[in-house]
C-alpha cells in the first residue's frame, strides 16, 4: 500500500506519532483482505477478527508529507489465528518493522467471545509468505 503522511498524523516536531503506525498496518491489513476478495468484517459474519498482539520497532522517523510504503504479508496462519509481518519503508530506506496477530473469534449465546477455527473460505484466501530478510 503507498501512502503520505498527513499533517494530522505528525506530532509537534513534525514526525509520524507512533500510533499511526498501527492504523497504516490496519490499513494495509484491509486492502490485503480486499485483494483476497474478502472483507475483514463483514455485516452478519458469524466470526470476528480482533486483534491479540501488535508490535512495532521503529528505525528511521516518517515527516508531514512523506510518501511510505506498507509492505504486509502473511507470516503465518493457525488453526484459529494469523499472523502478519510488516514493513514500513520510504525512498528506499526502512522506516519500522511490526507484526500484528489476530485471532478468529465466534459470541456465544452469553454473549461472550470464544476462539474458532479460521474458515476454510477464509484461510483458503492466504498464503503465508516468506520473510524477505531470509
Amino acid at each position: 500500500m503507498r501512502r503520505r503522511v498527513n499533517f494530522y498524523e505528525v506530532d509537534s516536531i513534525g514526525i509520524v506519532h507512533f500510533s499511526w503506525f498501527a492504523r497504516y498496518m490496519e490499513e494495509a491489513e484491509h486492502a490485503l483482505w480486499r485483494a483476497a476478495g474478502l472483507s475483514i468484517a463483514p455485516v452478519a459474519s458469524e466470526v470476528g477478527f480482533p486483534r491479540v498482539s501488535m508490535s512495532f520497532d521503529f528505525k528511521s522517523p516518517l515527516r508531514f508529507e512523506d510518501e511510505f510504503e506498507v509492505h504486509l504479508r502473511v507470516a503465518a496462519i493457525g488453526r484459529r489465528s494469523m499472523r502478519y509481518g510488516c514493513v514500513v519503508s520510504c525512498e528506499g530506506r526502512v522506516v519500522a518493522t511490526g507484526s500484528l496477530t489476530i485471532a478468529c473469534v465466534r459470541r456465544t449465546p452469553e454473549g461472550a467471545m470464544e476462539a474458532t477455527p479460521i474458515p476454510e473460505s477464509i484461510a483458503a484466501r492466504f498464503a503465508v509468505a516468506p520473510d524477505p530478510k531470509v
